[in-house]
């Protein structure tokens, strides 16, 4: 299974930009992952008859055949075991591709959320692009070290 992270924005602060890279390395030890920046979405495209920007539908091009994972407020919060599961449920029904999608402050439109598999939410609280990354990313890692017993979780 391939993980994809794709994100409007590049990440500032070099000590998030070190846990980003540091977390990514981490999941290389169990599957492929990529982190990838997504053009401006806000203002830079117009809505097209489905309710998507041009840039979302362009993305949704891109993403074909992947299991899309939205992160927005309105998704549904996991812990950490339940997270794990679900990554290995996908693991096990053979999914390819996980594609986590993170939106710049506006986020991405109602009309691509519904075309999302899942809408996640790390938390109610408000975090920066850069905290949900980094956040985004350690979470990956403790499910796949959860899934396979390592001490890391503790």
């Amino acid at each position: 299974m391939r993980i994809r992270i794709l994100f409007e924005g590049k990440t500032k602060e070099s000590h998030l930009r070190a846990l980003q890279e540091d977390f990514a390395r981490r999941i290389e030890h169990f599957t492929s992952v990529s982190l990838e920046e997504l053009p401006t979405l806000r203002g830079s495209s117009k809505k097209t008859k489905s309710g998507l920007t041009t840039v979302e539908r362009a993305l949704l091009e891109k993403l074909r055949g992947a299991t899309k994972v939205v992160l927005d407020e309105r998704g549904r919060e996991r812990t950490s075991e339940e997270f794990a599961e679900w990554l290995g449920r996908e693991a096990l029904r053979g999914t390819r591709e996980l594609a986590f999608l993170i939106g710049g402050p506006d986020g991405f439109s109602t009309a691509f959320r519904q075309e999302a598999d899942v809408l996640l939410a790390l938390s109610r609280m408000t975090l920066t692009r850069d905290w949900a990354r980094t956040l985004l990313l350690e979470q990956i890692y403790r499910g796949f070290t959860i899934l396979r017993g390592f001490p890391y979780p503790r």
